[in-house]
């Protein structure tokens, strides 16, 4: 699958988010955690940012300036709604040039949905983009090795990809930058997510 079929799968799926049903607490923990590594509180992205804003709340309560980026034209309608004085593309990840360098970069549970081959290069990128001492989390599954699936569970058949927990660290080691913390946070699920900082 294409990021732009992830979109439209996403477009599909929006209720889910915003039912009463969903966390909202789901990845502010680890959020928080993130961003006690940060000097400085400028400009952050919230990559895949969905609809729910949870994220966009925190960083504004941390003093960064704030910006989204998704690919599902659904998920990003309902975010500017919330959020109409926050700057928001609607945009591939995989083809987008970021316009600017951040303190703060998180892609909780959405570049999983970048296409395998391209996932080392999209990494990288989030990475380019940091000012020095910035910071990335990203969640991703923590299997041994780098694989890709279909999954249905949401509804709509997804795609997810990874490199692994191995693949991941040699890439954020080449580019300058050391681990701060990862953790397999439900744990003995492989849902893991990871902490970098560029040096």
């Amino acid at each position: 699958m294409k990021p732009e079929d992830i979109g439209k799968a996403y477009d599909r799926i929006t209720h889910l988010w915003e039912s009463e049903g969903f966390n909202r607490e789901n990845g502010v923990i680890q959020h928080e955690r993130a961003i006690a590594f940060c000097d400085q509180r400028g400009m952050a992205l919230d990559v895949g940012c969905g609809c729910t804003g949870r994220f966009i709340d925190l960083l504004l309560n941390n003093g960064f300036t704030p910006e989204g980026v998704d690919v599902s034209q659904e998920m990003l309608g309902l975010a500017k709604q919330k959020h109409p004085g926050i700057t928001f593309y609607q945009q591939d990840i995989c083809q987008w040039h970021l316009p600017q360098k951040y303190d703060f970069i998180s892609a909780w549970d959405s570049i999983w949905h970048v296409p395998l081959a391209e996932q080392e290069a999209v990494i990288k990128k989030l990475l380019a983009a940091l000012n020095p001492k910035g910071v990335l989390i990203f969640s991703f599954g923590g299997v041994d090795r780098e694989s890709d699936h279909l999954d249905s569970t949401m509804g709509p058949e997804m795609y997810y990809a990874t490199l692994g927990v191995s693949g991941f660290l040699n890439v954020i080691m080449a580019q300058g930058c050391v681990c701060r913390h990862l953790e397999y946070d439900q744990y003995p699920e492989m849902h893991t997510y990871l902490i970098a900082q560029k040096l």
